[in-house]
């Protein structure tokens, strides 16, 4: 067996393991700072929500490149590929940038997220200027996302 198989296989785990758990990070910090809006006045559980949610969208983009190295390795609804050891360390590569941007963007987009809560705690009505600080670190998850998500799709297998 190819050990290049094995390492593309670690890559998409480091993806999905490293931006996973800097959104459960994230999610769980700001979920705290929610709930205890949410104590005070539970008719801002909505608004408080959505800001809770911020910071689960880096697990999702680990997800995604998960997915397309298993597909282009051949794991997911095909026949495993041949591929070289350095096909398979390119491919380990190409999934660092969301695995790490996921994991610290994760984790400061909750703690950005919880204290946007805390403007909506106060000022309901500036809501919109609230989702605009974790948006901004929601910018760097992306660029991580797409840099892995070509560098995957650029690797020949």
């Amino acid at each position: 067996m190819e050990l290049g198989i094995v390492y593309a296989l670690l890559g998409a785990a480091v993806a999905v393991l490293m931006a996973g758990a800097g959104s459960a990070i994230g999610v769980g910090v700001a979920g705290q700072a929610a709930a205890g809006v949410v104590t005070e006045d539970p008719g801002k559980f909505a608004k408080v929500l959505i800001m809770q949610l911020l910071p689960g969208t880096q697990g999702l983009y680990g997800l995604m490149i998960g997915f397309v190295t298993l597909t282009k390795i051949g794991l997911l609804g095909g026949t495993p590929a041949n591929v070289s050891t350095a096909a398979g360390l390119l491919i380990l590569a190409a999934c660092l940038p969301i695995g790490l941007v996921g994991l610290i963007s994760g984790i400061y987009q909750g703690k950005t997220s919880a204290s946007s809560i805390g403007i909506v705690a106060k000022k309901p009505e500036q809501f919109a200027k609230a989702m605009l600080f974790p948006a901004m670190v929601e910018t760097y998850a992306i660029l991580a996302l797409l840099i892995s998500f070509l560098a995957v799709n650029a690797v020949a297998v």
